[in-house]
């Protein structure tokens, strides 16, 4: 089990697990919270009401960050012709074909997202086992008809989200600096995304729990009920 600091410990102790507060404020208490030497990654945990063990369940979707999520994404772009140059021009690190893929066979990783025109998919289906999770896939929209879109997207703050095994969902919407509005944008933005995502199987109230949390610091929890009036609001 992770052992915390003094800082943490103290400021853990000043909150009450149970409580909740509207996104706003949230943000503002987690901001307030953050001392760390560098910026600190704002993370959001989900916790929702599906059974994680059925396949209709499963959640899974894409969110466009008005803010990006402060990371710079590594994309390899699988491509051929005028669709690997406008892939080139939009942003990609790297752009290739067949020698793309043996290059990942080989053992290459340095990549964070990886995203293929459909034509490409003949030969990047052998990459399955090695990728795992990674595999440019339809439901995560890394296979496109328009790649350079879907490059430019990804540069600019898209993001994937997926449950896990628990029925959790864990991610990142920015940095500690970010001004207030932009992680509440960001996050109005997931909410609003994720709830487009819910299982047409899944019964019951889809979001039980929200928790954000910096790097270095402890959660607060944010109000379910504020945080879905500002996914119908979207809607």
């Amino acid at each position: 089990m992770a052992r915390h600091g003094k800082r943490y410990r103290a400021l853990a102790e000043q909150r009450d697990r149970e409580v909740t507060y509207p996104v706003a404020e949230a943000i503002d208490r987690l901001k307030q919270m953050a001392g760390a030497k560098f910026d600190e990654t704002v993370d959001i945990a989900f916790r929702l009401g599906v059974d994680s063990r059925q396949s209709d369940q499963r959640v899974r979707g894409m969110v466009n960050l008005p803010h990006g999520t402060g990371k710079t994404l590594r994309v390899a772009a699988f491509a051929r012709g005028e669709a690997a140059s406008l892939a080139q021009e939009a942003g990609a690190d790297v752009v290739g074909a067949e020698d793309l893929v043996q290059k990942i066979e080989a053992g290459w990783k340095e990549f964070d997202v990886l995203v293929a025109s459909r034509d490409m998919m003949s030969i990047v289906g052998r990459l399955g086992k090695r990728l795992g999770p990674k595999m440019p896939n339809p439901k995560a929209g890394t296979v496109s008809d328009d790649v350079a879109r879907t490059v430019r997207d990804l540069k600019g703050g898209r993001a994937e989200f997926r449950m896990d095994k628990a029925g959790n969902i864990h991610m990142t919407i920015g940095k500690v600096s970010y001004p207030a509005e932009h992680l509440v944008e960001n996050f109005a933005a997931l909410v609003t995304a994720l709830v487009k995502a819910r299982p047409a199987a899944a019964k019951g109230q889809f979001i039980r729990r929200i928790y954000l949390s910096a790097t270095m610091g402890p959660s607060v929890g944010v109000d379910v009920g504020a945080a879905e009036a500002i996914a119908e609001q979207a809607a």
